[in-house]
């Protein structure tokens, strides 16, 4: 709950007119910001939040999926982060779940609100760990 809210939510005290001015000075809270909360405007930060396409516990899911590829040596390419987004949104009711996949940049802004999740280089896999799957062409 952001401060104007809280302003809002605790009122005047005892003595001090009833208004947006009195109650924003008596809070130092902006009065338009009191006003808009007041009339049902959200917060950008809310407001925000609210036109992100994975729900929070949804990100963190994708985001712990995508570190524990990568820490098995397979790193989730950036280009199939939207697809598993939109599977993530399956488990949602089908009134809240989204008809498209996320747009084309918004791979790149999920990298860079979780920057552990850019691709991390893989070290070759031990020759000696995989005999019986290499072809007897293929050794040098």
């Amino acid at each position: 709950m952001d401060k104007a809210r809280q302003v809002l939510a605790l009122g005047v005290p005892l003595g001090v007119r009833r208004s947006y001015r009195a109650l924003a000075d008596h809070g130092e809270v902006p009065h338009t910001t009191l006003y808009h909360r007041a009339h049902g405007r959200p917060s950008m930060k809310d407001k925000a939040q609210g036109q992100q396409y994975l729900k929070p516990w949804e990100e963190s899911a994708l985001v712990k999926f995508i570190l524990q590829m990568s820490d098995l040596g397979q790193p989730v390419r950036i280009k199939y982060i939207p697809a598993l987004a939109f599977v993530a949104t399956r488990a949602r009711p089908p009134i809240d779940r989204p008809v498209k996949p996320p747009g084309k940049n918004w791979a790149k802004a999920f990298e860079k609100r979780h920057p552990q999740t850019v691709a991390r280089r893989v070290t070759a896999m031990d020759w000696n760990r995989h005999d019986n799957n290499i072809a007897g062409k293929m050794t040098h």
